[in-house]
């Protein structure tokens, strides 16, 4: 990536309105590795003082910038002879002389804005495509889209969807091919898939669109790595749950998943689906007793694939899904596209994957549908369940979902009592487990019983939260790595098991 050609910046807004914001985003550019290599950035106020009439000045500078960026707030500034402000003019200069222009105009609310100004954002809006923003990390993030979109369009990076490059140091030795054979199978199944079991490892990953001149690409890794977290570290999961509202310490239950793209939405679901509430139904229709949670599975499903699958993979942080007394919260780095609004997802809306060749590969296997209908799926089944609408919001960077649960009666601390007593939820596995564990039993037997592969995860997820909860113990308490260690339910645990029976 070269360097060598620098794009100056004019940053417009009225200054005394919008000043935290200006110097917010100045910071912004030349402090990112990216953009600091590109831009500099001017503002008015950072001129020394000179003999020069300040109109001049600011006109010259636009006439000297390679891009205007234009901040609209509710003021509109104070106005010359002719009654039109600095930052009118900058834009009609902008205008005049050809500049790219990016406009971004501070909240949706025009009660308290000057005519001059929403006239001003009207005209703006005839001429070109603005954005809103509330805050400033969506000011920051807005602009950093629209700056690395500039550089793509100038030729001056080559942009392209970050699952489709090859990923750093990774070769096709780290890809399994047992986990390609799996998936070939579930796209065979769930879609018709037209390549299965069999089809060689790098032919399979061809079809996808997987390879990067013979290297696997992110997605590649991502989906089918043997270790992805080995080159993509933020890829991991981390689940909390926390007993009241807010975030506070110590975190009764705090886990950091790592794998692929699959395991990771199966963890998470698992997570959350075994700290829920629920109800077990009689028999009467089924030989199998029908379970229904409090927030429905396919709608706590749909959040956590859609932060795995369209979250932003170059940045640092993780998906954070956060289950608290009255809510569900999955966050995940990134930002909608700019096509889409927090208020568009309620309608229906076409479907803009962050990662194509990620979203492709779940979508053979259903994990996701192409029509962008998975929001308003996750919308409807909380309201069948009788529950708030969820709730989405952009924030530091992050596009958070939030799904509510039930409004418990009685205060806190009634409700948490009750999630550790008699009531706990458990996950399928978890049950399984409780229920075998009449008789002394080996760990080896429990995993065989629930097909758990993995004795590491088999004891994060399933074996310690029951010891925890007191549900079962070890035979051997003194010695927990034992090669004689077996497991047997507790007089709690049999109490749990009746009363699910009954």
């Amino acid at each position: 990536m070269s360097t060598s050609r620098r794009y100056r910046i004019f940053v417009s807004s009225v200054q005394k309105e919008l000043a935290e914001e200006r110097q917010s985003l100045k910071t912004f550019i030349l402090n990112d590795a990216l953009l600091r290599q590109f831009f500099e950035v001017f503002l008015f106020e950072d001129i020394p003082a000179s003999d020069r009439r300040p109109d001049n000045v600011y006109l010259e500078e636009v006439d000297r910038c390679d891009l205007y960026i234009g901040l609209f707030g509710d003021s509109y500034g104070s106005e010359g002879l002719e009654g039109i402000s600095p930052t009118e003019e900058e834009f009609d200069q902008a205008t005049e002389a050809a500049k790219p222009r990016i406009i971004f105009v501070k909240s949706e609310n025009t009660s308290g804005r000057h005519p001059k100004m929403q006239a001003l954002i009207r005209k703006a809006g005839d001429q070109l495509i603005r954005r809103r923003f509330a805050s400033i990390p969506e000011l920051t993030a807005g602009v950093y889209a629209s700056l690395v979109e500039y550089l793509g369009r100038w030729g001056a990076i080559t942009t392209g969807p970050f699952d489709a490059s090859a990923c750093r140091g990774a070769a096709l030795t780290d890809i399994s091919e047992e986990k390609v054979a799996t998936f070939l199978d579930r796209a065979v199944h769930a879609r018709g898939y037209a390549h299965g079991r069999g089809t060689p490892m790098r032919n399979a990953l061809v079809h996808l669109n997987l390879l990067d001149h013979d290297r696997p690409s992110n997605a590649a890794i991502l989906l089918f790595g043997t270790q992805p977290q080995r080159f993509l570290l933020s890829s991991e999961v981390k689940c909390l749950h926390f007993h009241g509202t807010q975030v506070r310490k110590p975190i009764p239950s705090y886990q950091v998943y790592k794998g692929d793209l699959f395991e990771l939405v199966d963890a998470a679901i698992d997570f959350v689906m075994g700290k829920l509430n629920r109800a077990v139904g009689t028999r009467a229709v089924s030989n199998e007793a029908p379970v229904t949670y409090e927030i429905p599975r396919d709608a706590v499903a749909e959040a956590i694939v859609n932060a795995i699958a369209h979250r932003d993979y170059s940045s640092n942080a993780s998906v954070q899904v956060m289950l608290f007394s009255d809510r569900l919260e999955v966050w995940n780095p990134g930002s909608l596209p700019p096509s889409l609004t927090i208020d568009s997802l309620r309608r229906p809306h076409a479907s803009i994957p962050h990662n194509p060749l990620i979203a492709e590969s779940l979508f053979l296997t259903r994990i996701v549908e192409r029509a962008g209908s998975g929001i308003l799926d996750m919308i409807e089944l909380c309201a069948e369940s009788g529950l708030r609408p969820p709730e989405f919001r952009q924030d530091a960077g992050s596009f958070i979902q939030t799904l509510w649960r039930p409004v418990q009666s009685g205060s806190t601390e009634e409700y948490v009592t009750a999630q550790v007593g008699t009531k706990l939820a458990l996950s399928q596995h978890q049950v399984e487990v409780l229920s075998n564990c009449l008789e002394d039993s080996e760990l080896s037997k429990l995993m065989i019983i629930v097909g758990r592969s993995d004795r590491t995860k088999f004891r994060h997820q399933v074996l310690n939260p029951l010891i925890t909860a007191g549900l079962i113990e070890m035979t051997i308490p003194d010695k927990p790595r034992s090669s004689l260690q077996k497991y047997r339910i507790t007089e709690k645990g049999r109490t749990w098991l009746t009363e699910i029976k009954e």
